[in-house]
């Protein structure tokens, strides 16, 4: 498939897809890996709380991978490590920052508490492996987060990360375009890039803007006002908590998320000129007027504070007709369901909501296209590899390349290996695609990490869809009917419906009929007879209601010499 020496891009996640981003680079037999989030279930997704990456390709060269480098803590790019780790078992480099949020997630989750954990921050250069990597500092909608300049004999990548250019980010630096220029000019082979903005025209809205929308939101709402933000995003805490001081509002915190994201930044410096927060026990005690609450929930997740709230069964938070609410977020390309049930049940009861579309009070953690165009001015790569979007994404941000003069551009999807540079050619030998190795979703579950296209996982998907039905056949061991079979079902039709009784009736004719065509020998085989039954069940429920269920078969055979079946 490829050589030791071979430079090789892999991404096992986040290439399609917004989230999950796990990307794998190789060098003389070394390998690299840089982020390894998660993401989040669709409505199609039953009983799952968390995708994961699949991993089998590099777990089959664990004893080859030298580190995992996290550009930065949002949960697309290091969630699954509680989960993952244990399949790896390699240190882990990251920023204060970062590594600060990792360990309350690792030590919240009851995971692995003795991950090497290895901090390096903007400017460092450290060696791992056969790679030299070099973290640069950026912006981005949290904080520390930063571009990796991955060295090697066969050339220099970088891998932008998530970013954006803001020269008023509220908290740190913006990112640093002197040094981006400098390696640049040092010569750059491939740009691995954020796609997340690229069919997005203009530039991306400063945090100061977000800042000043808030304040004037807040300035105008009557009662309580309760805004919701990625929980990560603590320049936007920190510029929710200014709006509220600047309009003599005290704070709220509400939601673990944030509580941990708050605590991490104070340990390595941010946020330690914050007024103290209201107790979340306390709220009822201020004036309306007086209280903003900060809490978790901007994508509709049915266990967070603004779910809650918007049904009216959180144990602290109520809010009456009139107060205000507001989306400090954008929607996760997934979510929009989840979000707008949220959003309809503050609105029936006559909450005002606000979101970025009625003003100005969130913007992007993501470059648009005239920012994605001065990076490309200032990096000049010889490649470029979109990542971390969709399709459409990953093509709107090929086409720009290309008009910044890119010579090459390739398109990844999750799996594909991306050959940069092969070792036994010249260095303007072209990139090319060469395999695709096995990826997938997986899940946590019970304690196991489990395949979403398990067979378990599809039953429980076409229960979903389809609804459940069961027989029960008691015959004797000659294979007859001692009875007439026992029909139920579930998910399939309303129990107390006409339809339901006719489903049951016309399925346990269906079965004795299925049952009396069979030879003498299959009627005495049990696992035959489950088949028939299934079938007959199914072939019922299709015809009466285009479904096919999942079907459940239990047979008692009986002993008894005076019962006689139907042969």
């Amino acid at each position: 498939m490829f050589n030791s020496s071979d430079l090789l891009f892999v991404p096992l996640g986040g290439s399609g897809e917004i989230g999950m981003n796990a990307n794998l680079y190789h060098y003389q037999g070394s390998w690299l890996m840089v982020d390894l989030g998660i993401s989040f279930p669709d409505d199609s997704m039953p009983g799952i709380d968390v995708v994961l990456p699949d991993l089998s390709f590099i777990e089959s060269r664990r004893d080859a991978l030298a580190g995992l480098v996290l550009t930065h803590g949002h949960e697309d790019h290091l969630g699954a490590i509680p989960y993952m780790w244990s399949k790896l078992g390699c240190p882990v480099y990251g920023s204060a920052f970062t590594l600060a949020l990792l360990r309350r997630k690792l030590a919240e989750n009851g995971k692995q508490t003795d991950i090497p954990l290895i901090e390096i921050g903007p400017g460092s250069v450290t060696e791992i492996g056969a790679f030299s990597v070099e973290m640069v500092g950026l912006a981005h909608s949290i904080p520390d987060p930063t571009a990796l300049a991955i060295r090697c004999e066969a050339g220099t990548v970088l891998h932008t990360g998530d970013w954006k250019f803001d020269s008023a980010p509220g908290l740190g630096e913006d990112t640093d375009r002197a040094r981006l220029a400098e390696i640049g000019d040092e010569g750059v082979l491939a740009m691995v890039g954020d796609s997340t903005n690229a069919m997005v025209e203009g530039r991306t809205g400063s945090e100061a803007e977000a800042e000043a929308g808030l304040r004037e939101v807040i300035a105008a709402a009557k009662g309580r006002v309760a805004i919701s933000c990625f929980s990560s995003n603590v320049a936007r805490i920190q510029s929710i908590v200014q709006a509220a001081t600047a309009n003599n509002r005290s704070v709220a915190v509400v939601g673990r998320a944030i509580r941990r994201a708050i605590s991490a930044a104070q340990e390595v410096g941010y946020l330690r000129d914050l007024p103290d927060f209201v107790p979340e026990e306390d709220i009822n005690l201020l004036p309306r007027e007086n209280i903003v609450i900060l809490c978790t929930g901007t994508q509709g997740e049915p266990r967070a504070a603004m779910a809650k709230i918007s049904a009216g069964v959180h144990e602290s938070v109520t809010l009456d007709p009139g107060d205000t609410v507001v989306f400090s977020s954008r929607q996760i390309p997934g979510n929009e369901p989840a979000i707008s049930r949220v959003q309809d049940g503050l609105i029936r009861r006559k909450i005002n909501l606000i979101t970025d579309e009625d003003a100005p009070v969130h913007v992007s953690g993501h470059p648009s296209r005239d920012e994605m165009v001065e990076m490309y001015g200032l990096v000049r790569p010889h490649i470029a590899i979109p990542v971390h979007g969709t399709a459409r994404h990953l093509m709107a941000h090929a086409a720009l390349a290309e008009s910044c003069q890119v010579h090459q551009t390739l398109l990844p999807d999750n799996g594909t290996v991306i050959r940069l540079v092969a070792g036994n050619s010249d260095a303007g030998t072209d990139a090319e695609i060469i395999d695709n190795v096995k990826t997938g979703a997986l899940t946590h579950e019970k304690g196991k990490i489990v395949e979403i296209q398990s067979d378990m996982m599809r039953a429980r998907r076409r229960m979903l869809w389809n609804g459940v039905v069961t027989a029960s056949l008691v015959m004797n061991r000659n294979g007859g009917l001692c009875t007439a079979p026992a029909v139920s079902q579930a998910g399939i039709s309303d129990a107390d419906a006409t339809a339901a009784a006719d489903y049951i009736a016309a399925a346990s004719l269906a079965i004795e009929d299925a049952i009396a065509a069979m030879g003498r020998g299959a009627r005495r085989d049990d696992s035959r007879v489950e088949e028939i039954t299934g079938q007959a069940l199914r072939r019922v429920a299709r015809s009466m209601f285009g479904l096919r269920p999942v079907a459940h078969v239990h047979i008692m055979r009986l002993d008894a010499d005076d019962l006689q079946g139907v042969a």
